[in-house]
């Protein structure tokens, strides 16, 4: 790809305390492209993954994001972005257990002011799409994990976000469920277009990626140089 990363990080260190979790790391993600990052438990995954998204302000350097800067945003202006141009999945779902499974997919889209009955009909073609349709009027609690995963994939999704976020998203689910969540999360990302940051510790899982990256110490390196 010859394009201009549509988001990419310059410099950044973060430190919680006396631990360095970022020290000097750099990062590129171009549009439509799915990139995995590893690393063993603690070498800093997350918290790159959580100063991409600004959800974490990083102690120095940049992110820009389509031409902004990131971290020079506000709280408000960041959590707008949160909410329109990113997606997210975790390793547990993070589903809204009082809410069904349809609910909890047109969350955002309520979150952003659109009515009800629109939301929720945008919200079934996605757990459709996901292969959980039948869950729809489900509460989190009543569905297996697997289904729970696809649940919050469709929820990533149904805003139509430039950005997934995928924070160890199999890291719950047996080999079986975790290769169809891969598998339906990658098919959906590349259909729409969505670019997607991928942390993981498998291999298994980072195969479904473009290219992968690994943290070490805090640092990003490509896995030639990172043995």
């Amino acid at each position: 790809m010859t394009s201009a990363p549509l988001l990419r990080a310059t410099g950044l260190s973060k430190a919680y305390g006396p631990t360095t979790a970022l020290a000097n790391a750099d990062f590129a993600l171009r549009a439509g492209e799915v990139v995995a990052v590893m690393g063993p438990s603690g070498s800093g995954k997350s918290t790159l993954l959580h100063c991409l998204a600004g959800i974490v302000r990083p102690d120095a350097g940049t992110v820009d994001y389509d031409g902004r800067e990131l971290t020079a945003l506000s709280d408000g202006a960041r959590s707008a972005l949160r909410r329109t141009d990113f997606g997210f999945v975790f390793q547990f779902g993070q589903l809204v257990p009082e809410l069904t499974c349809v609910e909890n997919v047109a969350l955002p889209l309520r979150l952003a002011g659109e009515k009800r009955r629109a939301a929720e009909a945008r919200a079934a073609e996605w757990l459709a799409r996901l292969e959980v349709d039948d869950t729809a009027r489900k509460r989190p609690g009543d569905i297996s994990g697997g289904q729970g995963q696809r649940v919050a994939v469709a929820r990533a999704l149904v805003t139509s976000p430039r950005v997934i976020f995928a924070d160890e998203p199999t890291g719950a689910l047996d080999s079986l469920n975790g290769e169809r969540v891969m598998q339906l999360l990658t098919d959906a990302s590349r259909d729409t277009g969505a670019a997607v940051v991928l942390v993981t510790h498998e291999a298994r899982v980072a195969a479904y990626s473009d290219r992968e990256v690994v943290v070490r110490d805090g640092a990003v390196r490509s896995p030639e140089r990172a043995a």
